[in-house]
């Protein structure tokens, strides 16, 4: 028999594959809990009907978790012991969690993890990247030039040591973010992505971003979220970066293209921009930026 479980909030870790990765403690507070607050019930039930739990479920994800906060903290006020669970791996990391979790210390509420399973950390320790410093950045933008943008803001920092850069990333973009990570911090970034990790299809790919993105587009279909890695050298402040470097290798195979194959700079960038999986609008207001900052 477990002890009694104390009023509070709970933040349970759950799988994020193999099922067999949940705690006992997990299973524990799932067990005795008055509530399970989820991302998404439908996802939850899954895995309680295999551990056969039958505590009640709620709805708590990014759209309602303001409005769905303030009936939690009430419930937890009156002394309710309440878990919180994200679809895979722990609440609060890129998933919902956070503004219950600070409505909660505010209210006076004892706050309590439970811990489990996490991508990006398991994705870290098997990468064979530097796991002295890391940077957990999540999901970036989806829109192209947003995407672009926060990547040149990470390659302009000042880093004493090389670090290692962790992000998420969807099946239906990882190839324009490999190409862009080439773009920005130069073809001899070392990259590792991480696919379907804890599940049968468990698998990870090493070594420049564009050697993985030319091993993907060549698959029939992308499939599996992805956890991305990439080792950043150390840069000093004031010393040249990524991105200068990225953009002098764009205009020196432009002009490649244009020199081995006689075609104008219209015709070379369109085909470098099919090379690269890159828009040609975009390439070419690289190139732009790289000729004024020449002037």
């Amino acid at each position: 028999m477990s002890e009694e479980l104390a009023p509070g909030l709970y933040l349970v870790a759950t799988p994020i594959g193999n099922l067999g990765d949940i705690t006992l403690r997990a299973l524990d507070v799932l067990k005795n809990a008055d509530r399970i607050a989820c991302e998404d019930t439908r996802q939850t039930q899954k895995l309680l009907n295999h551990f056969a739990i039958a505590t009640p479920t709620t709805s708590y994800h990014q759209h309602n978790e303001r409005e769905r906060a303030t009936e939690l903290i009430d419930a937890l006020k009156a002394g309710a012991r309440i878990a919180v669970v994200s679809d895979a791996g722990i609440p609060g990391i890129s998933d919902p969690g956070s503004w219950l979790v600070n409505a909660a210390i505010a209210a006076g509420i004892a706050v309590i993890p439970i811990p489990g399973a996490n991508a990006a950390l398991s994705a870290l320790i098997a990468s064979g990247l530097s796991t002295e410093q890391f940077h957990f950045i999540g999901f970036l933008p989806e829109k192209a030039g947003a995407r672009r943008t926060r990547l040149e803001d990470l390659a302009a920092l000042s880093r004493d040591s090389a670090q290692t850069i962790i992000f998420y990333e969807a099946p239906h973009r990882i190839a324009e973010t490999l190409s862009d990570l080439e773009s920005v911090f130069g073809p001899t970034l070392r990259v590792v992505a991480a696919r379907e990790l804890t599940k049968l299809h468990e698998e990870f790919l090493r070594g420049t971003a564009a050697e993985i993105r030319q091993n993907l587009i060549a698959r029939d279909r992308i499939r599996g979220e992805f956890v991305l890695l990439i080792e950043v050298p150390a840069k000093t402040a004031g010393a040249p970066g990524p991105v200068s470097e990225t953009r002098e290798t764009i205009s020196a195979r432009v002009a490649r293209l244009q020199s081995e194959s006689g075609l104008d700079e219209k015709e070379a960038l369109k085909r470098l921009a099919r090379e690269l999986g890159q828009s040609k609008s975009e390439l070419y207001r690289e190139l732009q930026r790289e000729r004024a900052r020449r002037k």
